[in-house]
């Protein structure tokens, strides 16, 4: 279990030295015991956040004064004290959730691992999860089919036409590897699947009652932070150490109080009150720290619209966004169907070691480093674009916003469009009929997304939005592509039993499939003639989805714009058809009879949606979905895999390959190098995501992996996505940085390219990197602000150090980017303060050499000197001793094999 030592056990003569404090929680059963943290006698105790608590509760039942120290509990006790200081703590989640993007390649790593293991004469059978894992597959299927009511089971089909091999490896590691369970694709998305049914809120394990508590390898596992349990995103190569038995070595964090007061308005939705928490958060500056909520606010919010706000945590920065447990928590608990025999032991648990909130209860309130407030009832309703999850927009600003960006420079708020273009208006026909497309034309309206397909709330408010909207004659253009796809089939379920499916259903969002679908880029293609119109007039066309993430290039290549929204939004813009629409002062339509109606005709009110939610959201439906979500997929059963221990690698397969992170791996380790006289591959700007780096959608024909598709015999339609080929290195490290949005300094403009210094040709940047390694030169990257930021991609790091780069130099990093560029051995260096690239004068043209000295301590200053002679200091941010243990090791994974293979 991850709660236990990883390499060294405790033997019988260690013992735990906060055992005097172990006690059971009901005298009648005193099996069943739990640490008491209340008997430590600590002042200090009542003081700490909540999401502190489960830290310190952690590092108490794991002390072996070997892995986890009593003076990591002194330090943890301390938190207040050490806010100024960079205090490193241990802490062993309960368990590891992953999805099948980040799984596969876990899988493959453990696979490839087992391998190296026995090459150095260890046992294979050590590498293996010593926690529960819980792999949710989600991240596979497609919107190919929209708009028919037999688009689900086409699309379900498709999605295991093209990924049976993946399928077939993720059934091998199921039984191959111990505590793994693979909750099959159909089933729904991982973090409303782990809300609903995966949740444990309190472990009951092997005689003793601890907090449940996690890390997942997709940056919204914060999801479950609003329901109290503690969680966050972490790389894919560090989870993979958490299920081998390492702790995870952390920065003690600052917390930050977020306190709500008031009562929202009755037309808000919990996606506004977050899209302006998102905003909020980003001016205050949260990066890396915890975030938790308190204050007579939080009552007001069901756990749905708390999960909600901490599933967008990654938007605004932070590490976790905390709700502890309340009562609305336990009603949850019980809404979901979980037994009542739990809801009494987590109940008894929480209030016994002091975890359980009353927020309207001032005295509860604990210490935070900060605090900061948001009345609700300032919040109004909004969207979030058009390429920044942060750039929040009031509804009844969008249209002037939106052509304001249209003349803009070209940035994140900018498309640098001509003014005598703005109102350019391409005709073309479609089923027989013609329409027009604009500057603003709305092409994508796609309901998505965990972070709202799990609220009851805005997916009933949607449904009865269409359902006033039908009966007004209104009606959503044939040509746009309307999808629903909803984090679990509880949803469908209350929406059919609601009544208000079928309305959905006339306005063109049918059930296309349980899944990520449109918020990762799986939308599928358009229409033909509107991709050929938006070429023809080098439209700025528009995507509105109820997702967390519209980075450039991620929803859809033809989709420039892209705003997050309510679901209701998402079906009145599609309805509207542009959105460049004031909907305050503008009618959304005109119906058949040629009135006009507003969006105030249709709009529900909260307490509409709260009367049908109380009525047809209940237990049972939660039973009778989850009941058989591990069988219900008879493709999925019928899967025949091989069951050795391990795996037999098919070098014909283009989706599953035996990686070369290990070749050559000896137990010797070898001291740091220098990076002599390295070439910049890239020279990057602000805000690089991991999509920029890695890319999850469709493969381009003209790039480098479907390049190599192509020589291993397959055809443009089997090439599928990088997201599902991220079990072969050979793909995708071709992928990397080939986002066709990727602006490079050197070319000027956005392109999958770069130039090689050498020569001075313009190449595909895996082209390049690959004529720079035949002449055994080192590469480097010039980046600047938020390297690295947007979702958790450990082949944002992998796929760079298959290309040879050996240091990215930024302004600052993504934190589990940066942890990831740790874990792959590649070295993060940060400017100092007020230090840039231009300030520096670097042009990127010149060739670096980073001096690394022999004794490596904690983010330590170290030198670069340029070819033309200037010296210019960096930051190393290797924040931990761990860390530094990595890099000399090579990284995290060869780490873990080295200490699997001792005897």
């Amino acid at each position: 279990h991850c709660s236990r030592p990883g390499f060294r056990r405790m033997s019988a003569t260690v013992k735990n030295p906060f055992q005097h404090i172990v006690e059971p929680l009901d005298p009648k059963d005193p099996k069943q015991q739990f640490y008491n943290l209340s008997k430590l006698g600590d002042p200090r105790y009542d003081r700490l956040p909540f999401s502190i608590r489960v830290l310190l509760e952690s590092a108490v039942r794991n002390c072996d004064e070997f892995l986890v120290k009593r003076s990591d509990v002194e330090s943890i006790l301390n938190w207040k004290e050490t806010q100024t200081q960079t205090v490193e703590v241990p802490f062993r989640p309960a368990r590891v959730i992953l999805q099948d993007f980040t799984g596969v390649p876990a899988v493959v790593d453990f696979a490839a691992m087992r391998d190296a293991v026995m090459k150095l004469g260890g046992d294979p059978e050590k590498i293996n999860p010593v926690c529960p894992a819980d792999l949710v597959i989600d991240h596979s299927i497609q919107v190919d089919f929209n708009r028919k009511s037999d688009s689900l089971q086409k699309n379900q089909d498709l999605e295991f036409d093209r990924n049976r091999e993946r399928f077939q490896f993720l059934k091998w590691g199921s039984k191959a590897f111990r505590n793994m369970r693979i909750i099959p694709p159909g089933s729904g998305i991982v973090h409303q699947v782990n809300l609903e049914y995966l949740a444990r809120v309190v472990f009951k394990y092997d005689g003793y009652f601890y907090p449940d508590s996690l890390v997942g390898t997709d940056s919204h596992t914060t999801m479950i932070d609003g329901l109290g349990v503690l969680g966050w995103g972490v790389g894919g190569i560090e989870a993979e150490a958490v299920m081998l038995g390492q702790p995870i070595s952390m920065v003690l964090p600052e917390v930050v109080g977020y306190k709500l007061s008031g009562t929202p308005d009755k037309l808000i939705t919990s996606t506004d009150i977050v899209l302006t928490v998102t905003k909020h958060l980003r001016q205050v500056g949260v990066v890396g720290k915890f975030v938790e909520f308190f204050g007579p606010g939080v009552a007001q919010l069901s756990i749905a619209d708390r999960a909600t706000i901490a599933n967008m945590c990654p938007e605004y920065g932070a590490t976790a966004a905390f709700f502890p447990v309340d009562d609305v928590s336990i009603q949850y608990l019980a809404q979901t169907g979980r037994d009542t025999e739990k809801l009494a032991y987590i109940t008894k648990y929480l209030k016994a070691v002091g975890m359980f909130r009353d927020y309207n209860n001032v005295s509860q309130d604990p210490d935070f480093t900060q605090v900061v407030e948001l009345d609700l009832d300032t919040v109004v309703p909004c969207c979030s674009g058009p390429k920044r999850p942060q750039d929040r927009i009031a509804v009844s600003d969008m249209k002037s916003d939106f052509e304001a960006c249209l003349g803009a420079k070209q940035s994140f708020k900018g498309f640098q469009v001509a003014p005598e273009h703005h109102n350019a208006a391409i005709p073309f026909q479609f089923n027989g009929k013609e329409y027009t497309l604009s500057h603003g034309s709305v092409v994508i309206a796609a309901i998505t997304s965990c972070t709202n397909t799990s609220n009851p709330s805005v997916m009933l408010g949607a449904g009865l939005l269409a359902k006033k909207a039908i009966e007004c004659g209104l009606s959503v253009k044939p040509y746009i592509k309307t999808s629903l796809s909803p984090g679990s089939g509880v949803v469908t379920y209350y929406l059919k039993e609601s009544g208000v499916m079928k309305y959905l259903s006339q306005l063109g969002f049918e059930v296309v499939g349980y899944g990520c679908m449109t918020c990762i880029g799986n939308s599928g293609p358009l229409p033909e003639p509107v991709v050929e119109s938006i070429t023809q007039g080098d439209l700025v066309a528009a995507g509105v989805l109820s997702g967390n993430r519209n980075f450039e290039g991620r929803v859809h290549p033809n989709t420039r714009a892209n705003y997050l929204a309510s679901p209701p939004l998402v079906i009145a813009y599609a309805i509207a058809g542009t959105v460049r629409i004031d909907f305050e002062k503008e009618p959304i339509a005109i119906n058949c009879d040629g009135k006009e109606i507003f969006l105030r005709d249709i709009w529900p009110t909260r307490e509409e949606i709260q009367a049908v939610e109380r009525t047809f959201v209940i237990p049972s439906m939660f039973k009778e979905v989850y009941e058989k979500i591990e069988n219900v997929n008879e493709r999925w059963n019928s899967l025949v895999a091989p069951s050795d221990k391990l795996y037999t690698w098919d070098p014909k397969s283009t989706y599953i390959k035996s990686p070369p992170f290990f070749d050559g791996l000896t137990m010797q380790l070898e001291p740091p190098k220098s990076i002599n006289d390295a070439y910049v591959l890239l020279n990057l700007g602000d805000s690089v995501t991991t999509d920029h780096i890695s890319p999850a959608g469709n493969i381009a024909r003209t790039s480098s992996a479907a390049r190599y598709l192509t020589s291993r015999g397959l055809t443009p339609r089997d090439y599928n996505s990088y997201g599902s080929r991220r079990g072969n290195d050979a793909v995708m490290a071709r992928g990397t940085f080939a986002n066709i949005r990727l602006f490079n300094k050197f070319l000027n403009k956005q392109a999958p390219q770069t130039i090689h210094l050498p020569t001075g040709d313009t190449l595909d940047v895996f082209d390049a990197a690959e004529r720079y390694q035949q002449s055994g030169v080192p590469l480097v990257v010039l980046a600047g602000k938020e390297y690295g930021s947007g979702s958790s991609r450990d082949w944002a790091a992998k796929g760079p150090f298959l290309l040879g780069i050996k240091a990215v130099i930024a302004e600052s990093y993504e934190r589990i980017h940066r942890s990831n560029l740790v874990g792959m051995g590649v070295i993060p260096l940060e400017y100092l303060s007020g230090d840039t690239a231009d300030s520096l004068g670097l042009t990127g043209r010149e060739r670096y050499t980073v001096i690394i000295p022999e004794q490596l301590t904690p983010r330590m200053i170290v030198d670069v000197k340029l070819d033309t002679g200037k010296t210019f200091q960096v930051r190393m941010r290797f924040d931990t001793d761990v860390e530094l243990a990595y890099f000399h090791h090579g990284g995290i994974l060869n780490y873990m094999i080295r200490k699997m293979s001792e005897n």
